[in-house]
């Protein structure tokens, strides 16, 4: 039975678009099969996106120590569609963090997926300071461990 998984990002900037698409390729690699991969950006996912999701990744810069606006946005518009609904649905974050370190942003997330009782199956991966090339293959593998872990059955 094929499994969905589902990337919710905030890329608006080169950077963060390759890590996105580094999120994406760890997902899709070709030793998984059973996994239909879809991706939104944070401005246009809707509670019907999550409700058909087996599992999650949340991508988000570090915006003044706090989540994207957009990925508040999409938290505010999903939050009363899904909650009750997609308890212990397991997540995972990455966050871009610049010179604040990415602490605010997972606080601020950990909040509000906590009151969803959404279930974080691996650490938050912050890749705080200036850009370096290895944060993608951070991201990608990040995508391939949710991948294989939803394919699997262990989240």
């Amino acid at each position: 039975m094929t499994k969905r998984l589902l990337l919710i990002a905030h890329a608006p900037s080169p950077n963060l678009l390759a890590l996105k698409n580094a999120v994406l390729r760890g997902a899709r690699h070709p030793d998984i099969s059973d996994i239909e991969v879809t991706e939104k950006s944070a401005f246009d996912a809707a509670p019907n996106d999550v409700l058909a999701a087996d599992g999650l990744i949340l991508g988000t810069p570090e915006n003044l120590a706090y989540m994207s606006g957009a990925l508040k946005d999409f938290f505010d518009r999903a939050y009363y569609g899904v909650i009750e609904r997609t308890e212990g649905l397991p997540y995972a974050i990455y966050i871009r963090a610049g010179q604040n370190g990415g602490d605010g942003t997972k606080f601020a997330v950990e909040k509000i997926v906590t009151g969803l009782r959404w279930r974080s199956v691996q650490a938050p991966l912050i890749m705080g300071g200036p850009y370096d090339i290895t944060f993608e293959a951070q991201c990608e593998d990040l995508g391939l461990t949710m991948a294989a872990g939803l394919e699997a059955g262990v989240f």
